[in-house]
C-alpha cells in the first residue's frame, strides 16, 4: 500500500491505495470527486483528463503514486465562488455538451489548450488537439465553438466562421 499526499483543487489531501491504483480511481474512490470520469482505462477517450502541475493529463494513464507531491486540478476545481470557469460557461452557452459524460475531460483539455496556445488558437488546432477526447453524442461543432468562444473571451482568439 502506498501513502499518497498531493494537493487537489487547492487542498492538501492524503490517502492510502494499492501501488497499482490509477490516479483516476484514487480521485474518484479515495477523494469522492466523481466529475473525473472513467471511460476506457486505456487513454483512448479523454473522459478522465485532469491537470497535474498545470498540464493536461489523462488520469487513467498515470498511477496515483506518480502524482504524489503534485498539484492536481479536477473539473470540480475550476469553478470559483459559485461562478463557472469561462470554459464551463462557454460549453453551457454554446451547447457544447449533450449527455455530459465526456464534458469534464473536454473542458479540462480545453483549459490547457487555451493556456498553451492563447491568441494563436484556431479551429484547426482545436480539432487536432481534441483527437484524444471522444464524444459519442455530438458532431464536435458546438464543442469547438465553445472552446474558441472561451479562448476569445480569455485570450483574444479569433473566432472561426460560423
Amino acid at each position: 500500500m502506498a501513502k499518497i499526499t498531493m494537493t487537489v483543487n487547492g487542498r492538501q489531501v492524503s490517502g492510502t491505495c494499492d501501488d497499482r491504483t490509477l490516479l483516476v480511481h484514487f480521485i474518484r474512490e479515495n477523494l469522492g470527486l466523481t466529475g473525473t470520469h472513467v471511460g476506457c482505462d486505456t487513454t483512448q477517450c479523454g473522459a478522465c483528463v485532469v491537470h497535474i502541475d498545470g498540464q493536461s493529463v489523462k488520469s487513467c494513464s498515470i498511477l496515483a503514486a506518480q502524482a504524489a507531491g503534485s498539484s492536481v486540478t479536477t473539473i470540480e476545481g475550476l469553478a470559483s465562488n459559485g461562478e463557472l470557469h469561462p470554459v464551463q460557461a462557454a460549453f453551457k452557452t454554446h451547447h457544447g455538451l449533450q449527455c455530459g459524460f465526456c464534458t469534464p475531460g473536454m473542458v479540462m483539455a480545453a483549459v490547457d489548450m487555451i493556456r498553451r496556445h492563447g491568441s494563436s488558437l484556431d479551429e484547426a488546432t482545436v480539432r487536432t488537439e481534441l483527437e484524444g477526447n471522444i464524444c459519442r453524442c455530438t458532431g464536435y461543432h458546438n464543442i469547438v465553438q465553445a472552446i474558441l468562444a472561451a479562448a476569445a473571451e480569455t485570450g483574444g482568439v479569433r473566432q472561426a466562421a460560423e
